[in-house]
Parts: C-alpha cells; structure tokens; sequence
C-alpha cells in the first residue's frame, strides 16, 4: 500500500479542520491567569492563559478590544470567551478571544477601580484643586437629558427656589456610547462661550451599565480641565461615579443638585427683612442720639450768646498777652543783671585800673611784660605803661636779692 505523503501546509489545514468540527471548541469559555499580555500598535492584544498545570496561548484582534471596558494585567484571574483554532502558518493552536471579563467581578467594576486609582493618582481628586460654587449664580447650565425626569426635577427647584437665576439646558445623551463624546462637548462648549457660571451634569438612577457614561475617563478629564464649577448629579444616594470624585460639588441625586446650586428665595427673604430690622433700629438709634445732640449744643452758651464768647476770648487773649509781657520783661532782665555783673567782674580785673591806682606795667624793647627785675641788662631801654601815658626808659643798675647790677644774663657788660 502506498503511503500518503502530506505538506506541512496540509497537516496544518488537516488540524485546523478538525478543531472547526469540534463544536465544543467554536464556543468555549476558560478560565485562566493573563501572562504576557501584550497591546501592538496595530490594536491587536496577544496574551497566554495559564494556570498550575499548563498555558494557552491567545489573540484578541482589535475590533473585540475595542470593547473592553477594563484594563488587563499579567496575573489578573480572568474568563476568555472565543473559539480554539489553528493559526496554519505557524502550525500552533491558539484561543481566538472575543470577549475577555474579570473573574469574579464584572468587568464595569474592575475598570472603574482601574480608573478611580489611575486618576487619583493625577491628582484629580485632590480638594485644593475644587473651584468655590458661586453664591447667587446668574446663569446655570444644565447638562443631562432632556427627555428624563431629572432635568424636569432640577429645573422646577431651581425656578422655585432662586428664580433669579437663568437655566439653560444643555441636552446630550446620558447612556450609551456616544454619550460620553456629548457629555464632553457639552462641557467645553459652555466653558468656550461662557454660558454659565455654574454647570449642572448628572442623570437619574440606573444600573452601573446605565451610569457609565459618567465613569468614563474622556468626561472626568473634561469636568476637572472646566473653569466654569461643576455639580455631579448622577443617579441616586447609593451611586457613585468617577464624575463625582472629579466635580468641585458633589450631589446625591439631581434634585439635590439643584438645592445646592442657588440659594432660597424664602431664606433670602428672611434674612432681607432681618438686615432691614437691624438697619431701621439701628438708624433709629442714630437718629436719637443725634437729636440728644443737637438740643444738648442748642443750650450752649455759644450759640445762645455768641458775642458774649467773643468777649470772653478777647479778655483772656488781653490776659495772655499781659502775662507774655511779663514773661518776656523777666526772661530779658536774668540775662541783663548777669551781664552787668560779668562787666563789672571784667572791669575790676582790668589791667587799666590797676594802673589808675598808680601802678606802671613795664615791657622790654621786644613788648615782653618784665616781671623780674633780672629779665633786663642795665643800658636795655624799657617802656613803662602807666595809667596816663606811657615813659621811655634807661635801665642803669639792675638791683636783685641774687645778683648786683655788675652780674648780667647773657655776658652782658655794664
């Protein structure tokens, strides 16, 4: 019998056919751990399941990993949905994944703790980074859907509240795919032309695939980049989104929204009439005291008999001008009695005095005052101050208790 020889190409096709057959394997669900998962710029997601014993390899093209709505990472527990294959030109078989979800949690969960985490990470989170809601806000845009019944709620609080205040509406889509791409435009639209100073975005309750619109990353990036303060007002008490964590205010429900965003018009009102009180009492005081005042000063004596004020002033003026006479004679009469007594003490020191008395001040030929008789050599011509006059003199004999007139400073001869 003659054996058959086969191509590579064929066993592979052979194979591959027979897995095609196995309907077990067109649709089958496994568990597994994710290891080298592997993102390629062409979008395509390769990755092995494995768990004690053995390992899987698998592929997610990117039309399926478009869908995931979480992030996989090595050595998450996960179920794969696909079908089991043969890839001929490698000859290897393979799990073709269509769809890929946590084990354990849903995959809506495991994305949201994904996200929450990531962003908190940013910072966007962060209290010092929350805007201050205005007080008395004069517009307030409203992002939700038109056709539900939160909008309907928010806009009747609103209006009953603080009808002051301007709403405008700004309707997207609140669930599906393409709400997320509204939510934001909405968003950056009113921040672009300045429609508001307050934005209001939220939904009515629902289940987590109902809210997700605002877990998504594109509408939390949005709400934190928006100069304009935003209000979360998604579903009811229990629900929580990434939308929330983000807002400057968060709202339990959009009705409570709404109550946050504008202050009571009865509230106000109380306060209004409160401050009039105060302020009418208060004036009323004033007014009193006032009144007290004037007729206190119409009872002076200067408005009563102005001239005689007059008068008053002009008598104590004359005082204090008699008085700074006084005060000016006294402080001009210490220092002429001292200088007189300063002359007086100059006058009777004086050297012209003592020669009054007949003394004679006498000097040598270079004006010295002599005060010894041996500061002159006999011949020496002296002048001799008297208290009339003066004398021109010859010394002839030097006379002194040391030395005789034949003695003489200097060597001098007589």
């Amino acid at each position: 019998m003659e054996r058959r020889i086969f191509a590579v190409s064929e066993v592979n096709q052979l194979i591959k056919a027979v897995l095609d057959d196995v309907p077990l394997l067109g649709s089958i669900c496994v568990r597994g751990e994710l290891s080298n998962y592997k993102m390629y710029p062409s979008g395509h997601h390769y990755f092995t399941l494995k768990d004690e014993q053995s390992a899987l390899r698998c592929v997610m093209f990117r039309g399926q990993a478009a869908r995931l709505r979480f992030r996989p990472e090595n050595g998450m527990k996960v179920l794969a949905l696909g079908r089991v294959t043969v890839f001929p030109r490698d000859g290897a078989y393979q799990l073709y994944c269509d769809e890929l979800s946590p084990d354990g949690v849903g995959d809506l969960h495991v994305a949201f703790e994904q996200l929450k985490e990531k962003l908190w990470k940013e910072g966007l989170f962060a209290e010092d980074q929350k805007k201050p809601l205005p007080l008395y806000p004069q517009a307030i845009a409203v992002i939700t859907s038109s056709a539900g019944a939160a909008v309907h709620d928010m806009i009747r609080i609103l209006r009953r509240r603080y009808p002051l205040a301007k709403v405008k509406l700004l309707p997207v889509r609140v669930q599906g795919a393409e709400a997320p791409p509204e939510i934001v435009g909405a968003i950056r639209y009113a921040n672009r032309y300045k429609v508001a100073d307050l934005i209001i975005t939220g939904r009515g309750g629902g289940s987590m695939e109902d809210l997700w619109a605002f877990n998504d990353e594109r509408v939390a990036r949005a709400i934190y980049d928006s100069e304009i303060p935003v209000i979360s007002a998604v579903g009811h008490e229990p629900d929580v989104t990434i939308a929330d964590f983000v807002a400057d205010a968060r709202a339990a429900t959009p009705s409570h929204a709404a109550e946050m965003a504008v202050p009571d018009q009865g509230e106000l009102r109380e306060i209004l009439q409160s401050a009039r009180l105060h302020l009418t009492r208060a004036q009323g005081k004033k007014l009193e005291l006032l009144r007290r005042r004037l007729e206190t000063l119409a009872g002076k004596r200067v408005l009563t008999d102005p001239v005689a004020v007059i008068q008053d002033k002009r008598m104590l003026l004359a005082h204090l001008q008699k008085n700074l006479g006084y005060a000016a004679e006294a402080r001009l009469a210490r220092p002429r009695r001292r200088l007189g007594a300063l002359a007086a003490s100059l006058d009777a020191l004086s050297p012209l005095k003592v020669l009054g008395r007949g003394y004679a001040l006498v000097t040598d030929e270079r004006g010295r005052i002599l005060r010894r008789a041996a500061d002159v050599c006999p011949g020496e011509t002296v002048t001799a101050s008297l208290g009339e006059g003066r004398l021109a003199c010859r010394v002839e004999h030097v006379f002194t208790e040391e030395k005789d007139s034949h003695e003489c400073e200097e060597g001098k001869e007589l």
